[in-house]
């Protein structure tokens, strides 16, 4: 007995720390969503100043959800709307911290994603009555904040043990196009799906690529576009909350030769939902249960006069002067990576990104991460007598020549950082 006494104290012991290490390899997730529609007579974003809402065709959504592991935790957040601006989300990760303190949840790892649908409220303020007045109401935006933040404690609060599957597809062929630039487009679809060890669904995450302008400047009807028709069916096929998250569709991603209707938008969306779940019944496990974040505020260089502009008449809610502060960030669950676009970037940036992540599971391109600073466009748009479509348009909504550029330098330090802490 004395013999065998030191072998079964060293097996409790090894046995003791097996388990304490799976419980804190585990993921726990939560997620939640809740209604973020403007009142009637808003001023509607994307397309021409001074058009208004005249009505709710389908709902808007805050989704949030929360992932995290006994060390660290994220929360990834869709909005549908035009494009929320940088100090939008510093406002959102504020409110959060008065109702999860620092020491419970890392506000600063809140990552923010819009869907960009041109049938929502003015967020940023140049689509009011013209150039001179601001279109993004104040009152709407202090709801948007706050609603936002609940969404995102409630999804936190939410959150249980959790397994994980990604998949990936294709979507879109013959009808999402480039059009200013008909050779580059991702057709891609990512998703990773999380359900409790059960299979009960808890979230999907999907990234896509393709602008939500099936609906036109005719239409004043408030409307999240074709992610309406995707969150609806796939409610109906996969449960659980449901993100759309936009990928990169600078340089015109969006659909073309469709009927601009609403139950043409409802049924594209229905049908990206279908290749989704098609897609999950041959899913991959998601490997490892790590979530590490890295983030990187820097200035955005920008050249754009008519920015400035209006930033200094208070249309734009910002400091423009020649750059305004933004943020990208780069994180990892598990071997899938992520990374932020802070506006609607050129696809070449996109794969450019891709490259730079070393994982060897899903990588998502978050358009329109963290801020909506315009086009961020290839140089070639910006070179005298271009024949790029669309390019003097394009350039007029973009920073500058040099804002691709400056994004993929701090892209290139990210990725160093992730390397690093994947490493350690």
């Amino acid at each position: 007995m004395r013999k065998l006494l030191p072998v079964v104290l060293v097996c409790f012991i090894a046995g003791a720390l097996s388990a304490q290490s799976k419980k804190a390899e585990r993921l726990l997730v939560g997620a939640a969503e809740a209604v973020v529609n403007p009142p009637n007579g808003s001023f509607l974003a994307g397309y021409d100043q001074n058009r208004r809402s005249t009505g709710i065709h389908d709902n808007l959504f805050a989704k949030a959800v929360v992932v995290a592991n006994r060390y660290n935790a994220v929360a990834l957040v869709t909005i549908d709307c035009i494009g929320l601006p940088f100090p939008v989300l510093q406002q959102i990760r504020d409110a959060v911290e008065l109702r999860l303190p620092p020491h419970v949840f890392p506000a600063g790892q809140i990552v923010v994603s819009s869907t960009h649908t041109h049938a929502g409220p003015d967020v940023i303020g140049i689509w009011g009555e013209n150039m001179t007045q601001s279109g993004a109401d104040t009152t709407y935006l202090h709801f948007l904040v706050n609603t936002t933040a609940a969404v995102i404690e409630k999804a936190w609060k939410r959150k249980k043990p959790a397994v994980a599957q990604y998949a990936d597809t294709v979507f879109g062929k013959g009808w999402v196009r480039n059009i200013s630039d008909s050779a580059e487009v991702d057709h891609s679809v990512n998703v990773i799906q999380f359900t409790s060890p059960r299979g009960r669904p808890i979230a999907t995450l999907t990234n896509f690529a393709c602008h939500p302008t099936f609906l036109g400047r005719e239409n004043t009807w408030v409307s999240a576009d074709f992610p309406s028709g995707f969150y609806k069916r796939m409610q109906k096929t996969a449960g659980g909350i449901n993100l759309y998250i936009q990928g990169a569709i600078g340089g015109w991603v969006q659909p073309e030769k469709v009927a601009r209707t609403f139950e043409e938008a409802e049924k594209k969306g229905a049908e990206l939902a279908d290749a989704v779940t098609g897609a999950l019944q041959h899913a991959k496990k998601l490997q490892g249960t790590g979530v590490t974040f890295s983030s990187i505020r820097f200035e955005m260089p920008v050249s754009n006069l008519q920015f400035k502009q209006l930033a200094a008449a208070g249309v734009v809610n910002r400091d423009i002067s020649d750059g305004t502060p933004t943020e990208i960030a780069w994180f990892n669950i598990g071997n899938a990576m992520f990374a932020t676009h802070p506006g609607e970037t050129s696809p070449a940036y996109s794969f450019a990104t891709k490259q730079l992540m070393t994982n060897k599971g899903p990588r998502f391109i978050i358009g329109l991460g963290q801020d909506e600073l315009g086009y961020i466009l290839k140089p070639e748009f910006f070179e005298p007598g271009t024949q790029l479509y669309a390019a003097p348009y394009l350039t007029s909504m973009s920073p500058g020549e040099k804002a691709g550029a400056a994004m993929m330098q701090v892209h290139k330090e990210l990725a160093e950082k992730q390397a690093a802490k994947q490493t350690d």
